[in-house]
């Protein structure tokens, strides 16, 4: 009425502009804007005009949130940033950045990245995972391709744990060229390009296409059809599958394959070949018939070609010749040295992630109230570069149960009280109902504390018969397909797969591992059967049954 407009008017601009919909944020700041208007245009401000032109500047800029008007009555316009994307410039620097970075071993690699097929054996800690993870990111980021899928990339392990950590290195990769990745269990960059971390539970999907890598292929069980079903994922034209691992034993499954015995024996006599795969044969990589390029490579190897990351003298100190050739000059294990079957040990793999919903992993209680058994082995004297080894084990809640193995450490250049107090901190963690400890080295005083706070704990004084009854009682397990561990702990196979039977002077079966200083591989066994010895021989269905004397 005042403005003389029609009221009619007025409510035309009421619900065409929304104004009942306008937000108290909105609303105030609208009102702000006014004023700021009106003391602007004023002749002749005073101080307290100035004073409210800046406060209510303040407050509008504190109002403002990007999508109202601003100041200038301009409205705010963001570009959303593509989600895993990378420029031109910064797949060339990623890529400059990469080849710059490689030993020769991982040059080699590269060279051969077109290979159909790849089988590599490979010392221990020469940088595998790591490159094939580049590798595969520089893939994904191909801009010459004929299909899309051949930018796919797939990464297969033990479990799903192990499979991550490819997708770690990814992560780390991209970050040196300012890309931040997301994403999980699967990568989808902007270009389309889709990276899948399986272990090796999930492989029986085969929903998935892509370039495979198969990371220590001859630590898991039941390759045979892991091999049938993950390699069909590579089927495509264009795809390429590339297996690679430290060596196990002659009786896995995957040896076969290896040696081209599996190829062979699909063909008539008069059409087998030889394949020679030594060490002489293959240290450069050779393409045999089967269509599979092969090579091995050693710590020596990769030190002689400029590898200065690794001190030889130190591992070899640090192992037994047998544990050293194995894991590092790439030497199988021959069959029957071991008291422990190897099929037998990674067929009781699970992958934790997937096959036990109550284990918590990262959690200040991996495994809530569930009762726990700790089993702790002190290998030698403390401060002297031996390796003690705890093992966290889930007893059955039924008789004739599995016992699940959820946690391994391990414990070098510790002194005894240090020792106790590792102990204690998983006894924090957990719902510890017993603890058993090695008696032997610093092993009872390391106990001697541990009973101060745990009265009920045991230490075993280890005998022939001791030791006989911890293997035999772990056997009698692992055949009835009562204990499981995460696929990822290779080095608790490794252990097993170091226990030997010995036979003593005076003519008694008993069973050892190195225990010179400094080798640690077989003690997370020994903590692992102190743990599962809580329940005697003989109690596997609830009976009575004998506990043996230590």
């Amino acid at each position: 009425r005042l403005m003389g407009i029609n009221s009619n008017t007025v409510y035309s601009w009421k619900k065409r502009d929304e104004w009942d919909d306008t937000t108290p944020i909105k609303r105030v700041t609208q009102s702000i804007d006014t004023r700021l208007c009106q003391l602007s245009a004023k002749d002749n401000k005073t101080s307290g005009d100035f004073k409210e032109i800046d406060l209510l500047t303040r407050q509008l800029k504190k109002l403002d949130t990007g999508q109202a008007s601003t100041i200038t009555g301009v409205k705010k316009t963001s570009r959303r940033k593509k989600k895993n994307h990378f420029s031109e410039e910064q797949i060339e620097a990623l890529r400059l950045k990469i080849l710059d970075s490689l030993a020769w071993h991982q040059r080699g690699w590269y060279e051969q990245r077109d290979q159909r097929n790849r089988m590599i054996l490979k010392s221990r800690q020469i940088g595998a995972t790591w490159y094939f993870a580049r590798e595969a990111l520089l893939g994904a980021l191909r801009t010459d391709v004929k299909h899309d899928y051949q930018r796919n990339q797939i990464f297969l392990s033990a479990s799903r744990k192990q499979a991550l950590q490819f997708r770690n290195f990814i992560r780390k990769a991209a970050e040196e060229v300012d890309v931040e990745l997301k994403g999980g269990e699967q990568i989808t960059l902007s270009n389309g390009a889709e990276l899948h971390f399986l272990g090796t539970s999930a492989a029986t999907a085969q929903s998935y296409t892509g370039h495979l890598r198969f990371d220590e292929f001859f630590w898991t069980g039941n390759f045979i059809n892991l091999r049938k079903v993950a390699g069909a994922m590579a089927t495509l034209k264009g795809l390429t599958r590339t297996y690679f691992s430290t060596p196990s034993s002659e009786s896995h499954e995957a040896y076969q394959f290896w040696t081209g015995d599996r190829w062979n024996a699909k063909r008539p006599k008069a059409q087998r070949v030889d394949f020679d795969v030594s060490w002489k044969k293959t240290h450069s990589g050779v393409l045999y018939p089967d269509k599979t390029w092969r090579q091995i490579v050693t710590i020596q190897d990769a030190i002689n070609n400029g590898w200065d990351y690794t001190d030889i003298d130190e591992i070899r100190d640090e192992n037994s010749p047998d544990e050293f050739e194995n894991l590092y000059m790439c030497e199988f294990v021959k069959d029957g040295e071991s008291a422990f079957n190897l099929s037998q040990l990674l067929g009781c793999g699970a992958d934790g992630y997937d096959d036990w919903p109550d284990w918590k992993p990262f959690a200040s209680r991996p495994m809530g109230q569930r009762e726990v058994w700790l089993g702790y082995d002190a290998n030698g004297g403390s401060g002297n570069g031996d390796a003690g080894a705890l093992s966290v084990t889930v007893p059955p809640l039924v008789a004739g149960g599995r016992f699940r193995t959820v946690e391994l450490k391990q414990l070098r250049g510790l002194e005894f009280e240090q020792q106790a107090a590792v102990i204690k901190e998983a006894a924090e963690r957990y719902n510890v109902t017993h603890i058993a400890i090695d008696g032997q080295g610093v092993g009872e005083a390391v106990w001697q504390i541990v009973k101060n706070w745990f009265p009920a704990a045991i230490c075993y004084q280890m005998s022939l018969s001791s030791k006989r009854a911890l293997v035999l009682k772990m056997l009698q397990v692992i055949r009835a397909g009562r204990w499981e561990y995460d696929r990822s702990e290779q080095g608790l196979v490794r252990a097993f797969n170091s226990v030997r039977k010995v036979v003593t002077p005076g003519g008694f079966i008993t069973y050892e591992t190195d225990r010179s200083r400094g080798v640690s591989h077989g003690d997370m066994a020994w903590a692992t059967m102190l743990s599962i010895i809580n329940e005697p021989l003989g109690q596997e269905s609830g009976g009575g049954g004998f506990a043996m004397g230590w």
